[in-house]
């Protein structure tokens, strides 16, 4: 299991799956074919198939503070019915497995952060229970946007049909029943050392979770990034970010406040290593990504 300690704060990945999603042309529309020539030339293994998909990881992030455990985006669930993607419908994965090795029951979450609401960030939020659907942890706050729930909630009336309708009616709404979701404005701070900031253009009103202790920082970027393929050309948008433009304006700002400072970047779907720190490319194009 991938652990780092920032200061007194120690940050765990939580995996449940992995595996090719779309190719890479599909998914970012304006990759040319140099950018994706480039990408299977120097990217590592796992992170492209041999056919040019993009390989995704799922999987959260434990951020273990002297006071709180606190679970960043739950991916996307066991026993979910997703008919608009197939691959991802009615899983059995270890996750809960998992987050008991890196320390946590279901019991020991104190704060549950949504970076967003799309469904591969939300499945954990609830389980299946005597045929409903109820919080997965019992004593959590589940932290959300109020900007994105109101977006998603109005969406949601509008009855569209899509896999984010579908996750929000059975991870997101039973929150709301239970009196477990706090809505929050983008300024909300968990505990010393970790708050939240907007890094909308993804979707309206994704966060993104900073960390600090001692003299170290990171950031979670849910889906600010999605894959290797943006730091080499982060201009590229992806065909699942709500408003194109202002995704590549957020990535940007976001790599450039981060890049040469040796900050952590703890993205959401980076296949093994999950997270690592960023730099300026020499050749003034992009950035080149560090394990820890």
């Amino acid at each position: 299991m991938e652990h780092v300690d920032i200061g007194s704060i120690a940050v765990h990945c939580v995996h449940e799956t992995a595996g090719p999603l779309l190719h890479a042309q599909k998914f970012f529309p304006a990759m040319t074919d140099e950018m994706f020539a480039a990408a299977q030339r120097d990217l590592p293994l796992g992170n492209l198939t041999a056919d040019g998909e993009i390989i995704l990881s799922f999987h959260s992030y434990l951020v273990r503070t002297e006071r709180y455990n606190i679970l960043v985006d739950a991916c996307c669930g066991n026993d979910k019915v997703r008919p608009h993607r197939p691959a991802f419908s009615n899983l059995n994965t270890n996750y809960m497995e998992t987050l008991a090795a890196a320390g946590c029951g279901p019991e020991d979450i104190d704060f549950v952060m949504c970076t967003h609401l799309h469904w591969d960030h939300v499945g954990w939020n609830t389980k299946l229970l005597n045929g409903e659907w109820v919080p997965t942890f019992p004593n959590a706050k589940y932290v959300m946007s109020r900007k994105e729930y109101e977006y998603w909630d109005k969406l949601y009336a509008s009855n569209p049909e899509n896999v984010h309708r579908v996750a929000f009616e059975d991870s997101v709404q039973p929150l709301m029943r239970a009196e477990r979701a706090v809505l929050v404005e983008d300024d909300f701070d968990f505990d010393t050392g970790i708050w939240l900031e907007p890094c909308i253009g993804h979707t309206p009103g994704q966060m993104v979770m900073n960390i600090a202790s001692g003299d170290k920082a990171g950031v979670m970027t849910g889906d600010v990034i999605h894959h290797r393929i943006q730091l080499a050309e982060p201009q590229l948008s992806c065909v699942a970010d709500t408003d194109q433009d202002m995704s590549r304006q957020s990535r940007m700002a976001l790599l450039e406040k981060h890049a040469d400072t040796g900050n952590l970047i703890f993205p959401a779907h980076f296949p093994a290593p999950t997270f690592g720190s960023i730099t300026s490319n020499a050749n003034g194009k992009g950035f080149v990504f560090s394990a820890d």
